[in-house]
């Protein structure tokens, strides 16, 4: 699975979100200033070329669908930073995510509830 850029992550979410959309609907979904539908057929043309959406052709129309899971996509990208800037280590990444980002206690308390949980769930 090949990298988004940044603007086909953005466009990515917006087809994760609609599970279904036509060019003018993601169009819509942009903040203003809208981009121009040639640019958004760009990259649509790129994103399918790189096997995340597909399309089925209705006329002159094309419906866009996601071809993968929003989880697996960010799964796979958070396990390659984790195998190159963390030496495969989750245990550091933990470490660096849970004191580099400002998390409040709340978030944190709330952070260790899921992982307890996860816990819990693998010792059955």
């Amino acid at each position: 699975m090949k990298k988004l850029s940044k603007t086909e992550e953005q466009l990515m979410e917006y087809i994760w979100k609609a599970e279904k959309a036509f060019l003018k609907d993601l169009i819509e979904s942009f903040p203003e200033p809208k981009p121009a539908s040639s640019t958004v057929a760009t990259l649509l043309k790129r994103m399918n070329d790189k096997g995340v959406i597909g399309y089925h052709q209705y006329g002159n129309s094309r419906e866009y669908y996601p071809l993968i899971k929003k989880s697996d996509y960010f799964s796979k990208h958070v396990n390659s930073l984790i195998k190159n800037y963390f030496d495969d280590s989750v245990l550091q990444f933990a470490s660096f995510f849970t004191k580099e980002t400002n998390l409040s206690a709340q978030q944190l308390e709330e952070l260790k509830k899921i992982v307890e949980r996860e816990i819990q769930k693998r010792k059955k």
